[in-house]
């Protein structure tokens, strides 16, 4: 046994004839009788209470922790009080992501877990409390995607708490729940005169943007982070940082996933950058590294605001970007004193999906467009664009031709004209 069951009520008295008798104690008759009384793995003693006539309950209690030990499946019962939100903040403090990723992960389990979940006991978790959650939340937030982002969060902290032994399984992982499932959808990229009117439609001092995105590729904050001496002389951009937003301070950062890259600088490309700075010289702005804490590093940007500062993304989309999209007709002008819509499928990532568009029907391998991308898989790259290779059907059919001729086995020979 674990340990053992103590009756608070008697205590063993031993006479002076050495005989041995239960007598009652000063707790008689008040509070809970059976106290189970065992040293957990961690080598301190834990107990639970049971009232009178229990004592059977205490027993099973006690043999089960037992096998539990045996099994390795132990879990601490003053442990697994812990709520989900004492535990949620723990977990959160000991991410070692970079902080904007830490950052939107404490958003999405402040805004839409904590409210639901934040007060239950960690060690009380079951799949129908999760059902539970997963049906508000299908009310409270529209977009599938982003309801799987809050889903994982939640089924991470319950990993890290089946980890550290204050629940038994992951109820996020069981077959009962179903997590939210975004409705598939293919990469629709734009054309080419889309590009170039939503160009058109820009303030002059961004037009050259749609020339880097569209033309090399870069994500909206490697734009925002271009400086001087990443434009090469031999045809060639170097992608080393970006502009992000960690906390609500702009910060210097590497690209995404810490993925230095470089990417082919077209002559046309090069040539629109040229006149870009010539007509707006770049400017030096000093922003922290990494953190809003980190050292001060000062990069000669090629893209600003109006007064030489470096550009917000909420703040350019707003004023700029969805304008341009307006007047090029990808989306609806609003009404005098309203808000452009949302429109995440038309941000400046649209122009990323142009840039692989064109590459992939010039005939340029994944594996060179990932490394161009940024990607860290080709596979990722693939499955996210081989929709856009519709000629790989026709180098299918040619590659197989020409192996028919080239064996003579051709049937547009002269025999088969003679048949005709």
């Amino acid at each position: 046994m674990a340990g053992h069951i103590q009756d608070r009520w008697f205590k063993v008295m031993t006479g002076p004839d050495g005989r041995v008798t239960k007598v009652k104690s000063d707790r008689y008759g008040v509070g809970l009788r059976y106290r189970a009384r065992y040293i957990g793995p961690d080598g301190t003693e834990k107990s639970r209470s049971f009232p009178d006539k229990q004592k059977r309950l205490a027993d099973l209690w006690l043999t089960n922790i037992e096998a539990d030990m045996a099994r390795g499946q132990y879990i601490d019962p003053r442990a697994s009080r812990t709520t989900f939100r004492e535990y949620a903040e723990r977990w959160l403090g000991a991410l070692t992501i970079d902080l904007s990723s830490r950052a939107a992960v404490e958003g999405r389990l402040r805004l839409h877990a904590l409210p639901y979940l934040g007060s239950r006991p960690i060690g009380s978790f079951q799949a129908e409390h999760i059902r539970d959650w997963t049906s508000r939340l299908e009310e409270a937030v529209p977009s599938a995607s982003y309801r799987r982002l809050i889903f994982d969060a939640v089924s991470s902290v319950l990993n890290a708490a089946v980890d550290d032994r204050l629940l038994a399984s992951n109820p996020c992982r069981v077959r009962s729940v179903k997590a939210p499932r975004p409705t598939p959808s293919r990469v629709h990229p734009w054309s080419a005169s889309q590009v170039f009117a939503v160009r058109a439609g820009l303030p002059e001092r961004y037009q050259a943007m749609t020339d880097i995105g569209g033309g090399c590729g870069l994500r909206q904050g490697e734009i925002f982070g271009l400086s001087v001496d990443n434009i090469g002389n031999l045809g060639w951009l170097y992608v080393r940082q970006q502009v992000k937003k960690v906390r609500g301070t702009l910060v210097f950062a590497p690209p995404k996933r810490g993925k230095l890259r470089d990417v082919p600088l077209d002559p046309e490309v090069s040539a629109a950058l040229i006149e870009h700075m010539r007509c707006f010289p770049p400017v030096d702005v000093t922003l922290p590294w990494l953190t809003p804490t980190g050292p001060k590093v000062t990069h000669r940007l090629v893209f600003t605001s109006g007064v030489g500062k470096a550009l917000w993304s909420n703040a350019f989309n707003d004023q700029a970007w969805k304008p341009g999209l307006a007047s090029a007709g990808i989306i609806p002008t609003p009404e005098k004193g309203q808000r452009h819509i949302v429109a995440r499928e038309h941000g400046m990532h649209a122009l990323r999906h142009f840039y692989a568009s064109v590459l992939l029907d010039a005939g340029e391998n994944i594996k060179a467009l990932s490394l161009y991308l940024g990607h860290s898989d080709p596979g990722f790259t693939l499955r996210v664009y081989t929709h856009l290779m519709p000629s790989s059907e026709t180098r299918t059919r040619k590659a197989i031709s020409a192996m028919y001729r080239a064996a003579g086995r051709a049937h547009d020979g002269p025999e088969t004209a003679q048949a005709a």
